[in-house]
């Protein structure tokens, strides 16, 4: 059973030594731990420290891409050295490392898929009331639009078992917390969490400047994930709203029409036309995208069975 311990870093140097040293080394039901490192384009001695401490593993990004991008990256290179189990951590030391024993043990025990280090937002001092009421506000959006009952959807404390590595497929250039729920919720995985503890905080969050660029940056990955796996439902509510819209105004004009008064009202039957026409082809979209949606589906899984062959292929090569 090999876990390896995957960090992406921007910029790092200074907080790295504490998180790479909170990491144990030797954990029970597991043979081999190792230490990865994303380096995603810093201009710090982020790398030569890694060295330094003796990091296992260091994967460069020549310039920045961001921290899901990073977080693919430390995927599939996790996945190339033959990790039965992948754990995410921050290298801004905000994740206690000694819980990582914690939170694998559900997939040692073979009961979960992937498993989400629950902070308990409520009770970090850190944290302002605004960020928790935001943090509970996301978790349930979450929780409802995925089926996955996790009460700390954007921790990027994690634990993901080799199987469900290979079957995410993280697309946002943002983040990829709640796009990995999502995905995990709708391939109908295993997914539960931990308690966790988090360390002091360090420096202000690299992942966005601001409260409401969080807000619009999430709410539309949100939005774009969820339209991505039910495309159906979307595209059809959107169609039904616009034929009531388009309804109401039909419906008046029909009114005074037959109550000899239709003459001067022929732009609400314009107006409704309109909208039940946007309506009608809202409807189309919708089997389109539907029917889109089981392509989709099919690249997914000859995507994942070619990840299968070619692990295989470089396992038998190592062998060799």
């Amino acid at each position: 059973m090999k876990l390896i311990v995957q960090i992406p870093c921007f910029n790092e140097e200074e907080t790295l030594p504490a998180t790479f040293n909170d990491i144990p080394k030797q954990i029970e039901g597991v043979d081999v731990v190792e230490i990865l490192i994303i380096d995603d384009g810093s201009t710090d001695k982020t790398i030569e420290v890694a060295k330094a401490l003796g990091v296992h593993h260091i994967v460069i990004n020549k310039n920045n891409r961001g921290l899901a991008r990073t977080f693919r990256t430390g995927l599939n290179e996790c996945l190339k050295l033959g990790a039965d189990i992948i754990v995410n951590t921050d290298g801004d030391n905000q994740y206690a490392g000694w819980d990582i024993p914690k939170l694998i043990q559900p997939i040692l025990d073979g009961k979960a898929d992937v498993v989400v280090g629950d902070r308990n937002t409520a009770k970090v001092a850190h944290f302002s009331p605004f960020k928790k009421f935001l943090q509970r506000l996301g978790s349930y959006v979450v929780k409802t639009l995925s089926g996955v009952q996790v009460p700390d959807a954007v921790s990027g404390f994690r634990a993901y078992s080799r199987d469900a590595a290979l079957q995410l497929n993280i697309v946002s250039p943002f983040s990829y917390t709640i796009e990995a729920l999502i995905q995990a919720g709708k391939k109908h995985m295993a997914v539960t969490s931990v308690p966790v503890e988090t360390n002091e905080k360090t420096r202000e969050s690299r992942l966005f400047s601001s409260i409401p660029k969080f807000i619009e940056r999430q709410l539309t990955t949100i939005v774009r994930m969820y339209a991505m796996y039910q495309p159906l439902k979307v595209f059809f509510f959107i169609g039904l709203t616009l034929s009531i819209l388009g309804a109401i105004p039909i419906l008046r004009f029909l009114y005074f029409y037959f109550t000899g008064d239709g003459e001067g009202h022929l732009q609400s039957l314009v107006l409704g036309g309109v909208f039940t026409i946007l309506g009608f082809i809202s409807f189309l979209i919708a089997l389109l995208a539907d029917l889109m949606n089981f392509n989709r589906q099919l690249i997914e899984q000859t995507l994942e069975k070619v990840r299968r062959i070619e692990l295989q292929m470089q396992d038998q090569q190592r062998k060799k």
